[in-house]
């Protein structure tokens, strides 16, 4: 996933590699402090690092829900701090048309979960030739993820990983199924993402609860069992933030929390 990708740092550690950023560009402050302080620990602990924001929140449970701040302005956002911090950047698309207009401003194209069989979107971000990542759609089983890949691959587009993000439990929960991590490593590389597995989704008030609190037992089973990368969402202030608050890490504790992956990391290659 980090081979070839503009940018990325310190290639050459054995830890995994993380995704982290805001759920949503709010504003143009935010996302710098974000980053600012996820580059400090990230450059001392080795950690290669992707920022990541959404330009535009398209999946939402209401129609009042925030969804961006403008496609073009937020995106003008995440290219600057990759220009201005010397980071690669990612963000997620919706619509065919979304791939070859975000591409001109990020390094990585994420697919989200809900839209992830659908064929036109995964292939016209192949042909950008960004790098591509899969959310692993919370209906589907590992095995499944082969055919998102070979959509991508097949598209003459070699640079692929696939995101666990938590299976359907019930209506209003997701779990984590562990095995699926090698079974997917089969067929690209596997990042968990350990915000979003703690959703707790299709609430009664339309906004999406979350289980924070578990972040680190989440991440701690992940790195252990051999995940490639981790993604996170993080913000100074999650109560406060526009989207997914109820999820998100504070940012105060991201030191904290990878300083303990890399232990776990040390402990199991």
């Amino acid at each position: 996933m980090i081979q070839n990708l503009p940018k990325i740092k310190h290639q050459d550690s054995p830890n995994f590699f993380l995704i982290a950023g805001p759920c949503a560009i709010e504003n143009e402050d935010t996302p710098r402090r974000i980053v600012e302080k996820i580059i400090k620990i990230t450059d001392e602990l080795k950690i290669p690092y992707i920022f990541k924001g959404s330009f535009k929140k398209a999946n939402r449970s209401r129609i009042d829900s925030f969804t961006g701040i403008g496609d073009e302005k937020a995106l003008k956002i995440i290219q600057q701090i990759g220009q201005e911090f010397d980071v690669p950047t990612t963000t997620d698309i919706h619509e065919s048309f979304h791939a070859e207009m975000a591409a001109e401003y990020v390094d990585v194209l994420q697919i989200p979960a809900f839209l992830v069989r659908q064929t036109d979107l995964v292939v016209a971000a192949a042909k950008t030739g960004k790098h591509v990542t899969l959310k692993k759609g919370q209906f589907l089983s590992p095995e499944s993820m082969k055919f998102p890949v070979e959509k991508v691959t097949d598209s003459g587009n070699p640079n692929v990983a696939i995101i666990e993000r938590g299976t359907m439990l019930g209506y209003g929960d997701l779990v984590v199924d562990y095995r699926g991590i090698p079974v997917m490593q089969n067929f690209a590389p596997v990042i968990l993402d350990i915000t979003h597995s703690l959703q707790q989704p299709n609430q009664a008030s339309g906004v999406t609860g979350g289980k924070p609190e578990l972040i680190e037992t989440i991440a701690k089973a992940g790195i252990a069992v051999g995940a490639d990368g981790i993604f996170i969402e993080t913000h100074p202030d999650p109560k406060n933030a526009k989207s997914d608050g109820a999820n998100m890490l504070q940012l105060d504790l991201l030191e904290d929390l990878l300083r303990k992956l890399v232990r776990v990391r040390e402990a199991v290659i």
